[in-house]
């Protein structure tokens, strides 16, 4: 048998059944669509400039552009109205430092999800055999959670910013030639973002399954069961004192009894003795 034939009968796919393994499948998961829908994205807008003298018109103007979203490196050339003349301007803006941060995390949570998995399946008797694995294990997914949270935002307050800079009626404002009345400027075509709005919806996603997951990498550390350990010792001291309290009070409640009998019985002898008073000061009168 070769060795990945051994490695797959080794391995218990029993734990994907588990919340641990599931939910780091599908963090391998959406981080895939994450990374997908920002990283792979291209689209672009269509302009019309239709000029007084028709010669000089352009009815079919392509400003295309794509991740990372440099935009002021997006050019592009228009007519003037003015002759010949042909005028050269950029998109406005450089949101790639949000967009990369965004595909960087999904990349990253892709790979370490996909190490964590297959040790969930293949190496779970080494993973926890000792403390350190599930340990570093927690630190990574909080730290991961955190970042999400981060990028997302980000990557949210950047695409939006992208759908104003590429807005067709804000590119048409560039043009000279659209500031003269005579000539007609308009939209042909806006840029598809569907997919954009996809990614972020994903990011945020991710984001609630690691935070999720917190707990139950939790439960698989130390910390968890000698909070378990400290809880139930109290418990114990507890119970044994409350046992101790009740047999204490029975025995205190018998001997209290045992006591008030005895100290009535010579009450009861003085209270037989109290007519002889009486009945003496009768006999001296």
């Amino acid at each position: 048998m070769d060795p990945v034939s051994q490695l797959a009968s080794a391995g218990s796919f029993r734990a994907l059944k588990e919340p641990l393994a599931f939910l780091r499948a599908l963090e391998l998961l959406f981080a895939i669509f994450a990374f997908a829908t920002c990283g792979g994205y291209s689209g672009g807008l269509r302009l019309s400039v239709d000029c007084v003298n028709k010669t000089e018109s352009n009815l079919s103007i392509d400003v295309a552009f794509a991740y990372p979203f440099r935009l002021h490196q997006v050019t592009f050339e228009v007519p003037t109205c003015v002759g010949k003349g042909r005028q050269k301007l950029a998109l406005i803006g450089d949101f790639s430092s949000s967009a990369e941060f965004f595909v960087t995390i999904a990349v990253f949570a892709f790979l370490y999800s996909l190490a964590a998995t297959v040790v969930y399946i293949f190496f779970q008797n080494k993973y926890r055999e000792n403390n350190r694995g599930p340990l570093i294990d927690f630190i990574v997914t909080v730290v991961f959670s955190f970042l999400w949270l981060v990028g997302s935002s980000a990557w949210a307050k950047g695409l939006s910013d992208v759908k104003v800079a590429t807005d067709p009626k804000e590119v048409l404002l560039l043009m000279s030639a659209c500031k003269q009345p005579s000539n007609k400027c308009m939209a042909v075509h806006s840029p598809v973002m569907s997919s954009l709005n996809t990614s972020v919806v994903f990011g945020f996603l991710n984001f609630i399954l690691w935070a999720g997951n917190i707990w139950f990498v939790f439960k698989e550390t130390g910390w968890h069961s000698s909070g378990q350990r400290y809880l139930s010792d109290p418990m114990e001291k507890h119970s044994s004192s409350y046992n101790q309290g009740g047999y204490n009070q029975d025995s205190y409640g018998s001997s209290s009894g045992y006591s008030q009998q005895a100290s009535l019985g010579p009450s009861s002898d003085e209270f037989g003795q109290q007519p002889s008073g009486p009945a003496s000061f009768t006999n001296q009168i």
